[in-house]
């Protein structure tokens, strides 16, 4: 059971993926009729008609057009918040500032707007994975994360990032449920994963995640698939082509963006037996820059595994 969660855990360990920003487009409205136009159709009606005056008095008009003003300037005001909020939230999580990032979202944690939510939940968990978060901390911010992000897409269903966020943080919350949850869950976290990159078919990280997902099931042992059918009558399955063609397919949506595609598309072509293929993209995960941890240690894995090929 031991060895079943841990490569379970392998599946849907996405700590350290890569995430593009997401653009964002201010919706602008116009306000209604204007007051000039107004008054010049209220002159040629009263030349016709008197009693169109006191049908539609002038003053009340005016202060009905200077409250539609009023709520216009607000709402482009609250729009142009929304806006400076998530340009300066992605600027911190660009520059890994962790926790001012949580900081800064968590005031709007009660929003109507997925935008500010699926950030939170990333935010939170990533602060969860802190090394100098304590353990009761990270499972408070792993579960607060996954209410974010249900919440976000609750907000909003066509939200791809929100369907991505919610996978990773259902994923999450798994590893303190229990063994058959997070059996469960897999079907749940490839099927928002799927949504994700149907409604943002650019997306090479969640491509990835799916890639991860399917070369997880892939390699169960025999054994372990035996304990899951313990527990399911049909357990999560796939195969190492599956694997194969959604790495591909986050390489051909974005050439080179991470370090840990390039492994993944390496070992894929190890277990197919293609060997020229796993040597290629092995050696450009080995000479990937290094500007994380996680680059390091694909350096390495990716070193240790050319000596065996004798690349």
């Amino acid at each position: 059971m031991g060895a079943l969660r841990k490569t379970l855990s392998l599946v849907l360990d996405l700590g350290s993926i890569l995430l593009s920003r997401s653009k964002h487009v201010m919706t602008k409205g116009a306000p209604g009729l204007h007051w000039r136009s107004y008054s010049n159709y209220i002159q040629r009606k009263a030349s016709g008609n008197t009693g169109f005056l006191f049908t539609f008095p002038v003053l009340p008009y005016l202060g009905y057009e200077a409250y539609r003003h009023m709520s216009y300037a607000g709402v482009v005001h609250a729009q142009c918040n929304v806006e400076e909020v998530i340009e300066q939230a992605d600027y911190l999580y660009g520059t890994g500032e962790t926790e001012k990032l949580y900081h800064l979202l968590v005031k709007y944690k009660d929003s109507d707007n997925a935008e500010f939510l699926w950030r939170l939940a990333r935010a939170s968990r990533d602060l969860a994975l802190l090394s100098s978060t304590s353990a009761e901390d990270k499972k408070r911010l792993m579960y607060e994360a996954f209410d974010y992000s249900r919440n976000a897409l609750e907000k909003n269903e066509s939200s791809s990032a929100a369907h991505k966020w919610y996978a990773i943080c259902i994923s999450d919350i798994g590893d303190y449920e229990g063994t058959k949850i997070k059996i469960g869950n897999a079907y749940i976290v490839k099927e928002h994963l799927q949504r994700a990159v149907e409604l943002n078919p650019k997306d090479a990280t969640a491509i990835h995640i799916l890639g991860l997902w399917c070369f997880a099931f892939a390699e169960l042992p025999w054994y372990q698939r035996k304990i899951a059918a313990m527990l399911f009558a049909s357990p999560p399955s796939s195969t190492y082509e599956e694997a194969l063609g959604y790495f591909l397919k986050a390489e051909e949506v974005d050439a080179n963006f991470y370090s840990k595609n390039l492994l993944m598309l390496g070992k894929s072509y190890m277990m197919l037996k293609d060997q020229k293929s796993s040597v290629l993209w092995l050696s450009k995960a080995k000479d990937y820059p290094v500007h994380t941890e996680e680059d390091k240690q694909i350096h390495k894995e990716a070193v240790e595994l050319l000596k065996t090929l004798g690349g």
